[in-house]
Order: C-alpha cells, then sequence, then structure tokens
C-alpha cells in the first residue's frame, strides 16, 4: 500500500509537470524586471524632489531625511529573509506579494500629506522592494540555461544598476513638469502590468518546487525565531547608524555609539546562533566558499562606489558648475546608456573569455575615469564630464555580468534564493557604507582645502591687493560707495575660496574611488569560473531555448 502510495503521488507529480507550459525565458524576465526596476529607481527619485516634500508635509531638513532612512531600513532587513519566506511560501508567491505590497506603498505614498504618514508608507515600499532583487536574481539564474548565465546575469544588472542612475532625472522631470505624488503614482500602473506578467509567465522549476517543500517542512519544526530577532535588531541599527551618523557627527553622538555597539553585538550573535541553529533563517555557511565571498565583497565595493559617485557627480555638477538637476541628471545619461549597450555584450562574450580579465578590465576603467574626474575644475565643460562617464560605463558593465555570474557559479539551484539574499544584502551595505564615508570624508577634504587656501590670502600679498581693489574700482564704477564696495570685493573674495575649495575637496574624492577600487585586484585570485560554464545544477527542462 505504501509503495502504491508513492507511485502515484510521483505519477502525480509527473503527470502535474509534464501538463506544465514551456516556460519562455523572455517573458520571464521582462516580468520580473519590472518590480526591480522600479525598486532600484525608487531608492533614488525622491532625492530630488525633497524641497517639495518638504514643503507638502512641512517638514525641516532632519525630519525629511526619514523618508530615505525607512525605506532603507526596510529594504535591508527583508533581504537576507528572502529565501526563508520562499521556503514557507514559494518563490513566486513571495514576489508576487512583494510586488503588490510595493505598489500599494506607492499608492499610500502619493496620497499622504503628513510626515508621520509619508514615513510610514515608505517603509511599507521598502519591505516590498527589499525581496524583488533577490527574488529576481534567482528566479533567472534557474530559468536561463547555464551557458546563458551571463546574458542573465546582464539583463538583472541593467535593472539594478541603472535603477539608481536615472532614478534622479526621472524624478526631476516629474517635479519639474507635475507634482510630487507622480514620482510615487507612476509605479502603480508598471506595478500592475508587472503582477500581471509575473502571474502569467513566471512558473517555479520542478526540482526547486520539491526541494523547497522538504526544506519548508523541516523549517516549521525549527523556526529560527532567536536568528531572526538578532538579524533585525542589527541591521536596522547598523543601517540607522550609516543613513544618520553624518549628521550627527558620527561618534561624537551616544545614539550612533549606541547603534554601532548594538549592531556589533546583535550581528555577532546572529552569526553564532545561523552556525549552530537546526535549521537557519539565513544559511551564511554559504560564505565558507571562496568563490562566493570574493564575488559577494568585489560588488559591495562596486556598488559602494556606484552609489558614491552618483550621490557626488549631481552634487558637484549644480553646487560648483551651477548645472540644473534636469542638466545634471542628463550629463549622467551616457553613462546609463553605454552600460545599457555593454552589458548584454559582455553577457554575450561571458563564456569566452575570464572573468578575472572582465573585472580587471573593468578596474582598470573604472580607475581611469577616476583620475579624469579628479581633473575636473570650474571651467570644466558637459563634453569633459561625459568623457571620464563614458569610460565609467565600460567599466561597470565588464565588473557587474562576471561578478554576479561567477559569485552564484558553485551554489546548489535550490541555494540560490539564500545566496542571491545574501549577495543583494552586501550589495546595498555597502551602497550605504560608501555613501556615509563619502559625504564624511568631503566635508572635512573641504575645511582641510579651506584652511590650506586661506593661508596664502594674506591681505598684505600684492597679489591680494590688487584683487580687491580691481574688485572695489568695479563696484565703484557701478555706484557703490567705498564702505560697500570694499564689503562687497572681500565676500566676493570669500565666494572664490569657497569655490576653489569644493572643487579640490570633489577631485580628492575622485581620486580617492579610484585607489580605493584596486583593493578589489588581490580578491580576483579567488574568481574562478566552473569547467564549461556550469552553474550548480541542471536546469529545468521545461524551459524554451
Amino acid at each position: 500500500m505504501a509503495s502504491a502510495a508513492v507511485l502515484e503521488s510521483s505519477l502525480a507529480r509527473a503527470l502535474t509537470a509534464r501538463a506544465r507550459r514551456p516556460v519562455n525565458k523572455w517573458l520571464v524576465t521582462v516580468s520580473v524586471t519590472f518590480g526591480t526596476l522600479m525598486g532600484a529607481i525608487d531608492s533614488s527619485i525622491v532625492n530630488v524632489a525633497v524641497p517639495k516634500l518638504r514643503g507638502a508635509v512641512g517638514a525641516t531638513v532632519e525630519e525629511i531625511t526619514w523618508i530615505t532612512t525607512g525605506f532603507a531600513l526596510a529594504t535591508v532587513l527583508v533581504m537576507p529573509l528572502t529565501a526563508f519566506l520562499g521556503r514557507l511560501f514559494g518563490q513566486k508567491r513571495v514576489y508576487l506579494a512583494c510586488l503588490v505590497l510595493f505598489v500599494v506603498g506607492s499608492a499610500l505614498c502619493g496620497m499622504a500629506r503628513t510626515l508621520p504618514a509619508l514615513v510610514a508608507f515608505r517603509v511599507v515600499q521598502g519591505f516590498g522592494a527589499g525581496a524583488l532583487q533577490p527574488t529576481e536574481q534567482a528566479i533567472l539564474r534557474q530559468t536561463f540555461p547555464p551557458k546563458e548565465q551571463g546574458m542573465a546575469m546582464a539583463l538583472f544588472g541593467m535593472a539594478v544598476m541603472i535603477g539608481p542612475a536615472i532614478g534622479p532625472t526621472l524624478g526631476g522631470y516629474i517635479v519639474d513638469h507635475y507634482t510630487w505624488p507622480w514620482i510615487f503614482y507612476i509605479n502603480v500602473p508598471v506595478g500592475v502590468l508587472g503582477v500581471f506578467m509575473v502571474t502569467s509567465f513566471v512558473q517555479e522549476p520542478e526540482d526547486i518546487l520539491e526541494a523547497n517543500r522538504a526544506a519548508a517542512a523541516r523549517q516549521r519544526k525549527h523556526m529560527d525565531w532567536a536568528g531572526i530577532a538578532m538579524l533585525c535588531v542589527g541591521l536596522s541599527s547598523l543601517q540607522y547608524a550609516l543613513e544618520e551618523g553624518n549628521k550627527y557627527d558620527w561618534f561624537s553622538s551616544p545614539l550612533i555609539d549606541t547603534c554601532f555597539i548594538l549592531a556589533l553585538v546583535a550581528l555577532a550573535l546572529f552569526v553564532v546562533r545561523e552556525l549552530t541553529a537546526e535549521v537557519p533563517a539565513v544559511d551564511i555557511g554559504l560564505f565558507r566558499d571562496p568563490v562566493f565571498l570574493s564575488g559577494t565583497l568585489i560588488g559591495a565595493i562596486m556598488f559602494a562606489m556606484l552609489m558614491s559617485l552618483t550621490f557626488l557627480l549631481p552634487l558637484f555638477m549644480e553646487e560648483i558648475l551651477g548645472f540644473t538637476a534636469m542638466q545634471a541628471g542628463l550629463a549622467l545619461l551616457p553613462r546609463t546608456i553605454v552600460m545599457m549597450v555593454g552589458m548584454p555584450i559582455v553577457g554575450r562574450l561571458y563564456n569566452r573569455v575570464s572573468p578575472r580579465l572582465f573585472v580587471a578590465f573593468g578596474v582598470v576603467c573604472f580607475c581611469v575615469s577616476a583620475y579624469m574626474m579628479s581633473q575636473y575644475t570650474l571651467d570644466t565643460d558637459p563634453h569633459g564630464i561625459i568623457a571620464a562617464l563614458a569610460i565609467q560605463g565600460v567599466g561597470f558593465a565588464c565588473l557587474w555580468v562576471p561578478l554576479t555570474t561567477v559569485a552564484l557559479s558553485t551554489i546548489p539551484r535550490h541555494k540560490l534564493a539564500d545566496a542571491t539574499g545574501s549577495n543583494s544584502l552586501l550589495r546595498q551595505i555597502g551602497g550605504s557604507i560608501g555613501l556615509a564615508a563619502f559625504a564624511t570624508v568631503l566635508s572635512r577634504a573641504q575645511n582641510g582645502a579651506r584652511t590650506g587656501l586661506v593661508a596664502h590670502l594674506d591681505p598684505g600679498r600684492p597679489e591680494v591687493q590688487a584683487r580687491l581693489a580691481a574688485a572695489r574700482q568695479a563696484l565703484a564704477a557701478r555706484g557703490l560707495d567705498a564702505t560697500s564696495a570694499r564689503l562687497v570685493a572681500v565676500r566676493a573674495l570669500d565666494g572664490v575660496v569657497g569655490r576653489q575649495t569644493a572643487v579640490l575637496a570633489f577631485e580628492k574624492m575622485f581620486l580617492l574611488a579610484g585607489i580605493l577600487f584596486l583593493v578589489i585586484m588581490p580578491l580576483l585570485l579567488f574568481l574562478r569560473a566552473p569547467k564549461g560554464g556550469q552553474t550548480g545544477g541542471k536546469v529545468d527542462a521545461h524551459v524554451e531555448l
């Protein structure tokens, strides 16, 4: 009887698998990319709308930062738990639920008219966005055959890396031509289309479903509530400290000190718990694999540089060169276009060229572009900016595809969701660290540069006297009295010093980014692609090739 039941169950599963429609990999790609792209764009789109948002909800500069902090906190909390949720409810269901949550949160953000409501709904958005990236990455790896894994990660990278780049441009256009709620409302029709396409075209491979059923049964018997609690406390404390640390002057604030200590203790306990738990909520044992560890770390450093330069460049163009928000966004567009064109090309060539060569070439391109950016002056025109950014786009295209492909190349198929969750988390944390570090160093570099320049502005120097005298004469010719002309001339000179100070500080930041990126080179020793391009397990037989 028992053997008959087993036979009947196996036959039913076989018939079900046979009845399933073939999966078109391109429709799957388009379906799951909608959510990831929207989540990536929303991480940066609100930055250009901050002045409008402040006026709409009556918030101070310090208070309005919570709309980005709340989104970031919620996002990082969900990312590492994506596989845990996928085992319990299924990858497709988790993706759909999070996409619906993101769309609902977007609509509510557009309707919010108070700061607490806006922050709360941004948190809802963040909870939805957190699972979209890692789930898409896992679905694409399970859908594309081994020889096309590079192309799969190229398509994924176009959503993850291009989203933050076009967010400010899109946000600036919407704010300039429409009202601020539309930066949120625009997600609703796109999200609804994404829900329809995922429902219609995405199917979970049978081997993944079987593995998740078995893992879910064990997981329900040994729920790792302690590990989840430690993870939430540790990540939320760390992310808050990274988001708000610069505002409170870092370790000069007892609050930031407490957050860092709490994060250190909670995450240390979390690691111990996950290594000893019967069924851990997050499989951190995957980091024992040197290929996965090195690929993930390099990806985190890369994303830190991307987010830092995405923050620094618009600031430099708008505050120093006098660009409008729209002009700054358009100046960044060539980098985005080069990345969009370059990633599929790299994906096609991935199986023919060593990933180490791709990554090394990408690092060289980034360092060259960083050096070119360190030569920017007050006279730099848009063409000078675009040339460096185009080279940088080539570098990021060469980095992203091999890194994300090789990092997961030795991970078994049923563990891909765990690996992509950890990979996405480290990338997000890397971006937050990069932003926090460069924002802090920039302000200190400006102070240092100003001190150095002011030391040369001795009133007794002939050059200083000649400049002030020329300015006073020009102002007097316009009708100002001697006293007013002298005050205005001094202020004008101080303004010149301020702009030159900022230029020197930004030059140092760009050069520092290039130098820090060289840290990647020793990690290339661990990047080894499997022979024949095979990647952890067989591909579902129902995929259309």
